[in-house]
């Protein structure tokens, strides 16, 4: 592909973002597209965000955990940006009708006083450039016809970014075990699933690392106060109007969220 393609793509799902609708999945219309090609798009789709007036607040990694891997079919991680226009309160009702074909997924989020530039990060120089850790909730919304994707059409589609929220506990991650902390997901009041921090590639600091380090590769540095989404630690839930979600982490407190409205799809 070049580039010419490339921004047609990241265009097309920029539209969709704004438009609230699906397209079809680029591979299928696109048989010899690669990951490079995928990244180029997300960064062209991002450029339109970014044109339009949001701004980066922090970077996520996805598909960490089996269940997710599982249940998409993509067996390896994927990073996308986090922008301004994703940001939701957890005191405020987050509004579906801002959505396509929204799932909700719990994880931790680090939110850094320092900046890392990978590669050659550690999971120990994680911990010392964290500020602080907090439950959060990404919301994550494919444009993509019917959650149809492989690891190219989520790529291209910035990591199916949505929204999120973060919780407001504020723990340090130098006095909790985060990668045994325990986490319950409860979808209005009833239990859904149970992790551990081991959930994420082996412990949340190194997704966080393996991200630092795989942008910093590409010249993408880690900046100081943003918030880094470490990857799903449970099962993707689908939401609807009037549902509550609450994640819960042994030793940092809990987010809580709710919904209203219906979404386009």
């Amino acid at each position: 592909m070049d580039t010419t393609a490339h921004h047609r793509y990241g265009d097309e799902l920029y539209r969709a973002l704004i438009e609230r609708r699906t397209v079809e999945p680029l591979r299928l219309r696109e048989p010899d597209i690669t990951l490079d090609d995928a990244y180029r798009i997300q960064l062209r789709m991002v450029e339109r965000r970014l044109a339009a007036g949001e701004t980066i607040v922090g970077k996520k990694i996805g598909v960490t955990s089996k269940p997710v891997q599982d249940l998409l079919g993509v067996f390896q991680p994927d990073f996308g940006i986090l922008t301004s226009g994703m940001v939701r309160r957890e005191e405020e009702a987050i509004d579906l009708g801002d959505l396509i074909q929204p799932k909700a997924e719990a994880e931790l989020a680090f939110v850094l006083k320092h900046d890392l530039n990978g590669p050659g990060i550690t999971p120990m120089d994680v911990i010392r450039a964290t500020d602080y850790v907090t439950p959060c909730f990404e919301i994550v919304d494919s444009r993509i016809t019917s959650w149809n994707i492989r690891i190219q059409d989520t790529v291209a589609d910035n990591a199916s970014c949505g929204v999120y929220v973060l919780g407001k506990a504020k723990a340090d991650p130098r006095r909790v075990d985060l990668t045994l902390a325990g986490m319950l997901l409860e979808k209005n009041g009833e239990l859904v699933s149970t992790s551990a921090g081991t959930a994420v590639q082996r412990a949340p600091a190194t997704a966080v690392a393996w991200l630092a380090n795989t942008l910093g590769a590409l010249g993408i540095p880690f900046r100081a106060g943003e918030v880094i989404l470490s990857g799903s630690q449970s099962v993707l839930v689908g939401v609807a109007d009037g549902d509550r979600l609450a994640c819960t982490i042994g030793g940092l407190g809990s987010c809580r969220i709710s919904f209203t409205g219906r979404s386009a799809a």
